[in-house]
């Protein structure tokens, strides 16, 4: 389609609007009322242009073949000016006082003309709301666009935010009008960015000093993967913006992402190493890098020369970038000569990947994120991203009210539980049964993709024959649901065009994970909703922001970079040959069996990089005494963690912000991850810190620089062989599997067959099975743990930032049936017990919780919850039972 733009001719897509030709002209017309991400309104008249000789608004107005618009000169930009001129006299002076690049009506007047002889200086006194950590309300500089009001409702789908008031008293505000902080914001920033006056801000951009720099990088928080701009003043990050063309989060960010970044000067950051003294009786002392790297060198080197390779352990980091992880396995491997090394997915994607590759034959998701916006069903089982991973939330939450079907599968009523079109409130730990009476719906109902089945999977005939034990009645009882209800979900799911499977740990996290992950793929499969053009596949969501890339890397047991296996005498022969040392065969140790390991004295030194394993991983008694038992405990931190407090040597390490490299997201996409300012003085990168210690060790790895490391993975991980640094910051992000440089990487998988031996999906035929621990009278109630907004896994970032205004404590959830049984109100302290420990925390009364069940989080040093957590994993890959820990619940005396 075809426009002429003050006589310039210019292309433009079927559908664009005039403000897109103008644009794509190289011409300018102001908008104050207009942001591209949601949909345009047409309020403030300041973008009016004449096309075809009428007066029309160009946010608003669709493009036709021909039409000739001028922007400049006409009485069209005259009524503009007015209209602006109009706007601004109602404001007070400071309106036009900030720097133009914060402000885009002082870059309107300065387009159209508008001096501040146009204001008028009006100070209503509308008053400032100030109560938010992150979010201030100057009401007097609100023009009522309802910027603010649209990003909420159709970016973040909360709807918090409304226009009250009438005329020029009109004013944005929060909930029913209260103190903001109290309103039900979720703090994810967009009606900051999206502000054209400044009457939204956030601390650092109050600052009237200038921005000084910008970095592109990505966020290390949760495994959604948003690209951030960091804004930089000198050496210091003033504030954290989402990305306009970030791929996976498209201008939108969370509150973690966007303003927890705070945590960089805790007054707690390590900055300098500690050891303690050899006989381990003493507190840890600062000391130099050189003293502290000799220390865990000479120790490395006894303990590995006098008990053998097998006794050292190495713990990688989800945390960590990409080569770190790389650095870390090949340093595992190389210099210590163990396959010891396991990273954090083990706790709790592991499932994921073992259950994808049997399945499908590659360990991560199918589709890309993209897919969403085509999906006409959303199936969402054991997760709950408007809170985990409040992006994906989002974007659900958009489809949703778009027109998509919802099913979630839960047993707790989230907020998209309430959404839904029908929610499964299923007893934890009923996942498999559910899935197969789900199956055996699809089956039975006749909504199968015959001819796909027939070509390209194996097992549909096992899967028949077992589905018929599952029975919708038979299951409404196993998993406490309505049968009716579990029918509807079948025929939705049967119905769709373009389901889309989003999962998380509420799946992977039990003692049969792994069947989980397998029979939920069933039901995509049977659907043919995978590895074709309109398919939309089946992502698995991840907790950290590069649970899959450390997994990637190599760093685990018994896989190689790239999931190659290690027990293939060729695949190490190629690793031994191009880093000039046999590789050990024998498989390693995952991080559970390192604990026990250490507890019955064969494994004598653990090496941790970026992890608290004394307070995030299950069982904490039992991580205690295995941490007690090892005559060296090494880890890299930013702050004194539970497991820097009792190691022996504590290397402070960087933050994300601080680094150099790539993370992997929960979709295969590899992104860039670039320092936006330095680490402290004290402080080393976690490449830096495995490089120094191998070579005090005798040993370079060869790498020099994170790039490098990059360079080496690729040529020997076929997966990531066309991926580089240059490559991505030249093209952008790149999806795994990519097989060389001249190749886009694949974002939708198994369109040319599957990566299994013969080439098909494998359905999977499993019966349910018991969960690993089961109530009974002294432990009657099931816990279920997860994630709360505000804070990200043990809290160790985000409790050290403005966010613990927001969540300012730990408490555990009750239905109200139960609290009424217990005599507990919300705010009364309980003791939750299980058979491995007790804790106390405060109690929330809610109907978010099934009956029976209990739900908290992990986030709080001085609620240690992971001491109540089940010891017993998931049979096929050691994933910990965190989902489900029968417990007793008590109130404590007032």
């Amino acid at each position: 389609m075809r426009a002429i733009v003050d006589g310039a001719n210019v292309e433009v897509r079927d559908g664009t609007r005039l403000l897109d030709a103008v644009r794509a002209a190289g011409a300018r017309v102001p908008t104050l009322c207009h942001d591209d991400r949601v949909a345009p309104r047409g309020s403030c008249r300041v973008c009016l242009v004449l096309a075809d000789g009428d007066i029309v608004a160009a946010c608003t107005t669709p493009v036709h073949d021909g039409v000739v618009v001028q922007t400049e000169g006409t009485i069209a930009s005259s009524i503009a000016r007015g209209a602006l001129e109009l706007i601004v006299s109602e404001l007070p002076a400071r309106a036009l006082q900030i720097p133009a690049e914060r402000s885009e009506l002082v870059r309107a007047c300065e387009m159209l003309g508008v001096g501040r002889q146009a204001l008028d200086a009006v100070e209503r006194g509308r008053g400032v709301d100030d109560s938010h950590p992150y979010i201030r309300l100057d009401r007097d500089l609100c023009i009522a666009c309802g910027r603010c009001v649209s990003m909420c409702a159709e970016v973040q789908g909360t709807f918090a935010l409304e226009l009250s008031g009438r005329g020029f008293d009109t004013v944005v505000s929060a909930g029913d009008g209260g103190a903001w902080v109290d309103s039900p914001c979720v703090s994810c920033g967009g009606c900051v960015d999206s502000c054209p006056t400044g009457a939204l801000t956030e601390p650092g951009l109050r600052d009237p000093h200038p921005i000084t720099g910008t970095t592109d990088t990505t966020c290390g928080y949760c495994g959604v993967g948003c690209t951030l701009t960091v804004h930089t003043r000198g050496t210091e990050i003033a504030a954290i913006t989402p990305a306009r063309d970030g791929p996976v989060n498209r201008g939108h960010a969370c509150v973690k992402g966007r303003f927890a970044h705070g945590f960089l000067h805790a007054d707690d950051r390590l900055d300098a190493p500690l050891v303690r003294s050899s006989n381990r009786s003493g507190p840890l002392r600062k000391t130099t890098w050189t003293e502290a790297i000799t220390h865990a060198a000479d120790e490395l080197v006894r303990i590995r020369d006098r008990h053998g390779p097998q006794s050292i352990g190495v713990i990688c980091s989800a945390r960590a970038t990409n080569e770190e992880n790389y650095l870390a396995q090949k340093f595992a491997r190389v210099v210590l000569g163990t396959n010891n090394i396991d990273n954090c997915s083990r706790l709790c994607h592991a499932p994921s990947a073992v259950g994808l590759t049997r399945s499908l034959g590659y360990a991560g998701g199918t589709n890309t994120i993209e897919d969403l916006d085509r999906a006409d069903c959303i199936l969402v089982v054991g997760a709950n991203p408007t809170e985990a991973h409040p992006v994906v939330g989002a974007r659900i939450t958009q489809r949703v009210l778009a027109g998509a079907k919802l099913i979630v599968i839960d047993p707790r009523r989230t907020q998209l539980a309430d959404l839904a079109d029908v929610h499964l409130q299923a007893r934890a730990g009923s996942n498999v049964a559910v899935f197969n009476a789900l199956a055996h719906l699809l089956i039975s109902l006749g909504y199968l993709a015959d001819d796909f089945l027939a070509e390209r999977t194996t097992g549909l005939t096992e899967l028949i024959e077992l589905s018929k034990d599952y029975p919708a009645d038979r299951v409404a009882h196993i998993a406490e649901v309505s049968a009716d209800r579990l029918k509807e979900a079948g025929r939705l799911f049967g119905e769709a065009h373009r389901p889309i499977i989003i999962y998380g740990l509420g799946v992977t996290e039990h003692l049969h994970g792994t069947d989980g992950v397998r029979t939920l793929v069933n039901l995509a499969l049977l659907r043919g909703a995978i590895g074709t053009d309109q398919c939309c596949g089946v992502l698995p969501l991840r907790g950290q922001n590069n649970v899959q890339g450390a997994s990637d890397m190599g760093a685990l047991p018994d896989l190689l970079p790239g999931y190659q296996p290690l027990g293939s005498d060729a695949v190490r022969a190629r690793f031994s040959e191009a880093w000039d040392r046999p590789l050990p065969a024998r498989p390693g140790l995952r991080i559970p069996q390192m604990f026990d390991a250490a507890c019955a004295g064969e494994l004598r030194a653990l090496y941790v990089i970026g992890e608290d394993v004394a307070a995030s991983d299950p069982n904490t008694a039992h991580v205690r005494e295995a941490l007690a038992s090892c005559e060296l405990l090494i880890c890299h931190d930013l702050f004194p963690s539970e497991t820097a407090r009792v190691a022996d040597i504590v290397f402070p390490a960087a933050a994300f912000l601080e680094k150099d490299g790539t993370f992997v997201n929960f979709d295969r996409r590899f992104q860039r991850v670039r320092p936006a300012v330095a680490p402290p003085a004290g402080a080393w990168t976690d490449f830096d810190i495995i490089s120094s210690v191998a070579r005090a060790m005798g040993v370079e790895l060869g790498c020099a620089t994170p790039s490098e490391a990059m360079d080496e993975c690729a040529r020997l991980a076929p997966l990531f062989a066309g991926i580089s640094h240059r490559r991505l910051d030249r093209e952008g992000p790149l999806h795994w599997p990519c097989p060389d440089c001249g190749q886009p990487g694949q974002a939708t998988l198994y369109l040319e067959g599957f990566a299994t031996g013969d080439g098909r999906a494998h359905l999977a035929a499993l019966p349910y099975l018991a969960p690993g621990e089961a109530i009974d009278a002294d432990y009657p109630y099931v816990l279920v743990t997860g994630r709360r907004l505000a804070h990200y896994n043990t809290g160790s970032m985000t409790r050290r930032t403005p966010d613990i205004d927001l969540g300012p404590r730990e408490s555990v959830d009750l239905h109200p049936r139960d609290a009424a049984t217990m005599g507990v109100r919300t705010g009364d302290t309980v003791e939750v017990r299980s058979r491995r420990g007790a804790v106390r925390l405060t109690a929330t009364v809610t109907d978010e919780t099934a009956p029976g069940t209990a739900f908290c989080d992990f986030h709080f040093p001085h609620a240690p919850v992971n001491a109540l957590t089940s010891a017993r994993t998931d049979e096929d890959t050691g994933c910990p039972e965190y989902k489900i820990s029968a417990v007793a619940i008590r109130p404590v005396a007032r």
